[in-house]
């Protein structure tokens, strides 16, 4: 079976505390749940794309949102602990969802994957437009729990929760899991 892992904006400005639109504390937490599947799909060959904000300075967005992510800066760095595998293909991205305007549709053509593991933040932004345009694409959507955060834990648990009623996402949390080398179903 092809699965393919999208990891979303686990950029400097997001996820280090220094960042622009830090998302606080408990999104630190999945940096090493995304590890551990960044680890778990690089062993079993499986497809990794990272998609990353990348804004100009003077990008629309920043009229709802402070600067952030902008090209070249080091807040549009992925962070360090989630540094890409050589294999990794790495796509900016200038909305929230990882399909605007990016080569992300014809990469996973290209691929034919049966499901797309989805981590990253912000949930109830770019994870979950992005898990919309996955299921407006007919692909099946699987949500990581445990690897996805928000700036408002209001917004992060109604995301969830929309994803999986309204997108059919399929939700696991991958901590919970016993460590297997196998794929898990």
């Amino acid at each position: 079976m092809t699965e393919v892992l999208l990891v979303i904006d686990v950029l400097n400005d997001f996820l280090d505390p220094a960042g622009a639109l830090f998302c606080g504390p408990r999104a630190r937490a999945i940096i090493p749940v995304i590890r551990s599947l960044l680890d778990h799909f690089q062993r079993q060959g499986q497809p990794i794309f990272y998609l990353t904000d990348a804004h100009r300075p003077d990008d629309a967005e920043f009229a709802l949102f402070p600067e952030h992510a902008v090209t070249g800066s080091w807040g549009s760095r992925i962070i360090a602990p989630l540094t890409p595998p050589k294999d990794a293909k790495i796509i900016p991205k200038t909305r929230f969802s990882s399909f605007y305007a990016t080569d992300l549709e014809a990469e996973l053509r290209r691929v034919g994957p049966e499901r797309v593991w989805v981590t990253g933040v912000c949930t109830s932004i770019c994870v979950m437009d992005t898990v919309g345009d996955l299921r407006n694409r007919a692909y099946s959507p699987l949500v990581v729990d445990d690897a996805v955060a928000d700036f408002d834990q209001q917004f992060h648990e109604f995301a969830l929760i929309r994803m999986e009623r309204v997108y059919g996402a399929k939700r696991i949390r991958w901590g919970d899991r016993e460590p297997s080398p196998e794929a898990p179903a």
